[in-house]
């Protein structure tokens, strides 16, 4: 989990480790494989999903065509996968046919999120996946989030919503002007006075 205020470089380093600006140092290793050269489409090969804040879906295309299209790079069967998506996110069954263009802000992002699935990730990236969504729809997605996490897949994700977020994170990381200021568990970061006063409002 990557919290910090506000021009903090939070969105900046997850693009950065998802190959769309390049590193001035530093290397990306997925599974012990450095992958800092490797262009975004190729690291989504070597297993890494990317959900960007804003315009991650399809808006003119239904919401099973933007599942469809989180699997381009699959030959095999997705069928599974696709209902694996809906069991996690039951209102997309519902509006499978429906233009995802139409959909609330947080059906949206389950689109988005279900897409990325699709890819069957180790690893899924998320850039503030509860921005703009009201509390219900955050505490929702958030849900969803830990059921991903516990299917096995590693979630690294930027969130504004720090205090929550942390709750969640097995491991945080707080930015400050593009600098790592604090890691530790999510728990320690929550309780570290500091970290209180300074991001999470006392």
């Amino acid at each position: 989990m990557i919290v910090g205020p506000n021009g903090a470089g939070k969105s900046t380093a997850m693009k950065a480790v998802f190959g769309m600006l390049n590193l001035n140092k530093g290397a990306v290793r997925i599974d012990g494989e450095d992958i800092t050269k490797l262009t975004p489409q190729a690291r989504v090969a070597k297993g890494m999903a990317f959900v960007p804040q804003t315009s991650n879906i399809f808006t003119s295309m239904t919401v099973e065509e933007n599942l469809e299209m989180g699997a381009f790079l699959r030959r095999d069967d997705i069928k599974k996968t696709m209902e694996q998506i809906y069991e996690l996110f039951p209102i997309l069954r519902d509006k499978r046919r429906q233009a995802a263009g139409e959909l609330s802000g947080g059906q949206r992002q389950q689109v988005a999120v279900g897409r990325a699935l699709m890819t069957q990730p180790k690893v899924l990236m998320l850039d503030e996946p509860t921005a703009g969504v009201s509390p219900i729809v955050m505490d929702e997605l958030f849900d969803r989030i830990i059921e991903v996490a516990r299917s096995g897949v590693t979630i690294l994700m930027v969130e504004q919503n720090a205090r929550q977020a942390l709750a969640i994170a097995d491991k945080g990381y707080v930015l400050v002007q593009g600098k790592n200021r604090f890691t530790d568990t999510g728990e320690a970061l929550l309780a570290n006075p500091e970290v209180r006063k300074s991001f999470l409002g006392g």
